[in-house]
């Protein structure tokens, strides 16, 4: 419809016609009508929450909380800085585009499974963030943490190194050259085919459950500065010589809290998939091809 145009002189004597003491009041009222829209429009906000309506295409609704959800997946930071306006007004004309594109979409098999499979990953990860969402309680930290460190005061520690060669006999051989005073390091680095060979057999730090087992009891017989008979094991023949022996002493609980909380985290999610799979009635259908899983023609069906 065409706006009508009004002479100038018209619109002048229209707006001196209005007397001068009712502007203030008029300007009021419309102030307090723009008060009370935004009011009574938050209130409605807050009542519908993510469900508000903010505009439909074709009978299709696009909500706040899918505008909330799109401004959160927006990776742009030039776009993220937008006034609250422009973005809003940027995002909704997206959504209605989108929304009135997908109308005129066919839906095939395909398009259904992905849409499916879409939808249950996303309650599913909703699902372990409702599953961790509780922190912790101390009680739990401190359990978890007993049950890893309880052993700690009693378990040792060992420095060693070893030369590892294939037969008896060449380990027989190395260990009467250390015997007759031959530098252990020089004949690691001369002999030894584990690759801690060219680092004259060093081993560093470890403790016994690290070791195979004939390894970790030739140590633990053995006495700091002393070298080994050989000793056989699946790798082959070494000759160990153990360096020094310590005890592991267990951190605070305040130094490993984090790791710890992650950990109890992790086991509650993990037992509640276990639960949720144990008490869900599952049938599994037989006779299904798996070559059907290279069938992408399927999914071109209606």
């Amino acid at each position: 419809m065409t706006r009508p145009t009004f002479p100038a002189t018209l619109l002048a004597a229209a707006l001196i016609a209005v007397p001068m003491l009712s502007l203030p009041a008029l300007a009021q009222d419309a102030a307090q009508d723009a008060v009370q829209d935004r009011a009574q429009a938050a209130t409605a906000q807050t009542a519908e929450g993510a469900d508000q309506v903010v505009a439909t295409v074709d009978g299709q609704d696009i909500t706040l909380g899918q505008m909330i959800v799109m401004k959160q997946s927006i990776q742009d930071p030039a776009m993220a800085e937008l006034p609250d306006q422009a973005l809003w007004d940027m995002m909704l004309d997206q959504l209605i585009r989108q929304t009135a594109v997908a109308a005129s979409a066919e839906e095939t098999a395909g398009v259904r499974a992905q849409m499916e499979l879409q939808r249950r990953n996303i309650m599913a990860a909703a699902a372990v963030s409702q599953i961790a969402g509780a922190e912790p309680a101390e009680e739990e930290l401190q359990a978890r943490y007993d049950q890893l460190f309880a052993e700690a005061g009693n378990a040792t520690e060992y420095n060693a190194a070893h030369i590892l060669v294939e037969t008896e006999e060449k380990a027989t051989e190395l260990k009467a050259e250390l015997d007759g005073g031959a530098d252990f390091g020089d004949v690691a680095e001369a002999n030894s085919t584990g690759p801690s060979g060219p680092n004259r057999g060093d081993l560093g730090w470890f403790t016994a459950d690290q070791m195979v087992p004939p390894f970790a009891e030739a140590v633990a017989a053995m006495e700091p500065g002393g070298v080994s008979d050989p000793v056989q094991t699946d790798f082959g023949w070494h000759i160990i010589q153990l360096n020094e022996t310590r005890l592991r002493e267990a951190p605070p609980l305040a130094e490993v809290r984090d790791e710890i909380s992650q950990m109890v985290l992790r086991e509650k999610v993990e037992a509640e998939i276990a639960r949720l799979v144990e008490a869900a009635e599952i049938q599994k259908t037989e006779g299904v091809d798996p070559a059907a899983l290279s069938d992408i023609d399927l999914l071109e069906a209606n």
